[in-house]
């Protein structure tokens, strides 16, 4: 006789798979790399010493 199958299990497993695949999909369609965060978080970083020097006292 055979056992018994969790159902349960297996539809849960099935929908962490699909999740997991979606994210990597996305990761790369939308994914920066550290050099672009680094970049844009320099060039933010410059705009507001800019406009701390610009200010009038």
């Amino acid at each position: 006789m055979s056992q018994p199958v969790n159902l349960n299990r297996f539809r849960k497993e099935k929908a962490r798979a699909d999740k997991k695949a979606r994210a990597d999909e996305n990761a790369v369609k939308f994914g920066r790399t550290k050099a672009e965060k680094q970049r844009d978080r320099a060039t933010a970083d410059k705009a507001a010493r800019d406009l701390d020097g610009k200010k009038r006292e």
